[in-house]
């Protein structure tokens, strides 16, 4: 017998970035700067069982964070259009900065379109997000 009806897939995006966790910690988590490099009209607060909504101009993503370790981990959940799935933050200090990966769990199989779909929109946002981690003081 197959698992294959519950089984998921995740979009991981890991990339060493050359500033400190505090620091990316801040982007992840501060309402202005989330709305500069992921969506707008945000309403996050970096507190477990926060319910928050993120939207864009295809839609809106119903959010509620799962765990909070500040400068360490975040975790939230993402349900849009049919998929419920979770975002997981982990920041590692390194030498350099910091190890960031990101993985979005909960890709049904029936999901292809959803999967591609973020594991492109993924990279504009970390492109995004580096951008903004740049210009931060």
């Amino acid at each position: 017998m197959s698992n294959q009806a519950t089984e998921t897939r995740s979009v991981v995006i890991e990339r060493d970035i050359p500033f400190p966790p505090e620091k990316i910690w801040r982007a992840l988590t501060q309402p202005h700067l989330i709305e500069e490099w992921l969506m707008k009209f945000n309403d996050f607060k970096p507190v477990a069982d926060h319910r928050f909504q993120l939207r864009a101009d295809w839609g809106a993503v119903d959010c509620q964070v799962v765990s909070v370790e500040p400068n360490k981990t975040l975790s939230y959940t993402w349900v849009a259009m049919g998929l419920d799935s979770v975002v997981t933050w982990t920041l590692t200090p390194t030498s350099t900065g910091t190890y960031l990966r990101m993985e979005h769990a909960g890709f049904r199989p029936d999901q292809q379109q959803a999967y591609h779909g973020s594991r492109h929109g993924w990279q504009l946002f970390f492109a995004s997000l580096e951008k903004t981690l740049a210009r931060m003081d």
